[in-house]
């Protein structure tokens, strides 16, 4: 079974690289003097400072083997020739909540970019997946928990 592509913007592709740049240079290298700094207080069947050191050593190796699992995936959306009759993964989209009468607008991302506090949704989301194919002036209907949201799509836009 071929391995999931991990849709990325080209801000979200960047975000990630520094994020793995920094835990291989500076973090490592910061863990490093850490072990060392306990192992010089002796024995390490009861140094606290080593354990947690190890643990946080394992944590930093694990995050790293993810990123690079996640970036070996990636498949970059290019904002600049998205196509903006229809919404798409890097798209801003702007849309009128019939329930609540209100505008929102929401950043269309790939699942490992999503953010609610930023309106960055997931293409994968029950919103996202509303909302992915839509054209201006289309009503979509997103099934949730909490019963059925109606948004009338008002216009699809790059990415400032």
């Amino acid at each position: 079974m071929a391995e999931k592509k991990n849709i990325l913007t080209y801000a979200g592709l960047k975000k990630l690289e520094d994020e793995l740049q920094d835990l291989k240079v500076v973090k490592r290298k910061e863990i490093a003097d850490k072990i060392k700094e306990a192992r010089e207080q002796g024995d390490l069947s009861e140094n606290a400072e080593y354990d947690a050191a190890k643990d946080e050593q394992r944590d930093i190796e694990l995050r790293i083997e993810e990123l690079e699992k996640l970036l070996k995936n990636a498949e970059v959306v290019v904002e600049d020739e998205i196509e903006l009759d229809k919404i798409n993964v890097g798209c801003v989209v702007d849309v009128y909540d019939v329930e609540f009468d209100e505008e929102l607008e929401f950043k269309i991302v790939g699942s490992t970019e999503a953010n609610s506090l930023q309106n960055k949704i997931s293409n994968e989301s029950p919103v996202g997946r509303a909302l992915i194919g839509a054209r201006v002036g289309d009503t979509v209907v997103v099934e949730t928990q909490a019963g059925n949201i109606e948004y009338k799509i008002l216009g699809i836009n790059r990415v400032q």
